[in-house]
């Protein structure tokens, strides 16, 4: 019976809290795969996810959203016995090689000591025989095109062609809670990605400025959260969206234009970290990249983020952009970063803006306008809303304006 096999990595290095990372992971599993009909065997340092009659394509594809997980293997489960195995593997092996010539190796890992051959033994053994009946195959030992990994385990041998990588990192949740900043654009979702697997459970707050910016810009952050939301637990993620227009209008009309990118910003870190300590979050989480753009130099990073004392974790400070699109394309919220809608960060942008913008002359264009107030109505009309996981939410064909289009579905 076909069967995954599962491993840890690195969190098998965690000391005393081994169990409780390895613990977070396998409720992962789990929840990963209710919908399918399968058995698990927890060892120490692995898990068996045993298919039955569920496809293992299905079981691979949800796989890819557990973080905390290093990497898997389709194996097979055979008796202790060399001939037995040779004659499953030679199977599998044609059905990889399909007929081409193909180089090979066997590396076998004896965790049962009572076994009667060596690892070595049994690899130069079983190599033999898979040669003798496979003409296709030729043995490299250096740089062979397929590796046969064979375990002989107390209960059984096990043996596989190959791994996939997982996420890596840590499983979601054990390492706290943060707020996302999501814009529409192709960092924050990288940034939001980075910081799961790092072990952070997220929820996501975005700015936005309907009518000032079309009801599309809304409608890309709630996509890209239905991507993200595949590695959430129970595959839902949490969108608190910030009516934004009259501030943003009021930045607009009274600030100098080199300063409307650093007080703009300004203004959302005030408003997500008093949202973040209402809903008891530890950290916000942005897409900033170190000289990335003008608002991303030293000098604006410390300007913007002066107006608040909450943890900000910048995931992306060092990457490059095409390294961040790479990834981006790898959980498909790159093709929703793209649409030629813009956000309020967007919409305007000045010719000419600060890139060493001070923190008093920031204070003195701010004092402009009663922007205390624009605040306050900011925080007190936000709307949540909860997004699933390959559900879609269509919020851009019920109005022009997020407020109207909420009420349309209520």
């Amino acid at each position: 019976m076909e069967r995954v096999l599962l491993r840890y990595g690195d969190l098998t290095l965690k000391g005393k809290n081994q169990k409780l990372f390895t613990k977070r992971v396998n409720e992962l599993i789990k929840e990963k795969l209710q919908d399918f009909d399968v058995d698990y065997e927890f060892k120490h340092d692995r898990v068996y996810v045993i298919l039955k009659d569920t496809p293992h394509e299905k079981v691979l594809q949800q796989l890819q959203y557990v973080t905390g997980l290093y990497s898997y293997s389709l194996i097979h489960k055979c008796k202790k016995d060399i001939e037995v195995i040779a004659k499953e593997a030679i199977t599998h092996l044609v059905k990889e090689t399909l007929g081409v010539k193909t180089t090979f190796k066997v590396e076998t890992k004896r965790a049962d000591k009572t076994f009667p051959m060596t690892s070595q033994d049994f690899s130069i053994e079983l190599s033999k025989m898979i040669l003798r009946q496979s003409p296709d195959l030729v043995v490299d030992v250096k740089n062979p095109d397929l590796t046969l990994d064979v375990e002989i385990r107390e209960e059984a041998a096990y043996f596989y062609v190959g791994s996939i990588k997982g996420m890596g990192g840590y499983p979601i949740g054990i390492g706290g809670k943060g707020l996302l900043l999501l814009s529409g654009g192709i960092d924050s979702p990288v940034a939001g990605y980075l910081a799961m697997k790092k072990g952070l459970e997220l929820e996501c707050i975005h700015f936005e400025s309907t009518p000032l910016t079309s009801i599309e810009s809304v409608q890309k952050t709630i996509d890209i959260c239905e991507r993200l939301a595949r590695y959430c637990p129970n595959n839902q993620i949490k969108l608190h969206l910030v009516p934004f227009e009259a501030l943003h209008a009021a930045i607009l009309a009274h600030v100098p234009d080199p300063y409307i990118i650093t007080v703009l910003r300004r203004m959302m870190y005030r408003i997500a970290s008093t949202w973040m300590r209402s809903l008891h979050l530890q950290s916000l989480v942005n897409g900033e990249s170190l000289g990335q753009v003008a608002s991303q130099t030293i000098e604006s990073l410390d300007t913007i983020s002066a107006v608040t004392d909450a943890l900000i974790l910048r995931p992306l400070l060092t990457y490059d952009k095409i390294d961040i699109m790479k990834i981006s394309r790898e959980i498909a919220t790159y093709s929703i970063s793209v649409r030629p809608f813009e956000d309020c960060c967007t919409i305007y942008v000045p010719k000419s803006p600060a890139i060493r913008p001070s923190k008093r002359l920031a204070e003195v264009y701010e004092h402009q306008f009663e922007y205390l107030e624009l605040l306050q109505g900011c925080i007190k009309g936000m709307k949540t809303i909860t997004i699933h996981a390959n559900q879609s939410f269509r919020l851009d064909q019920l109005g022009l304006t997020v407020e109207e289009a909420l009420n349309e579905t209520n």
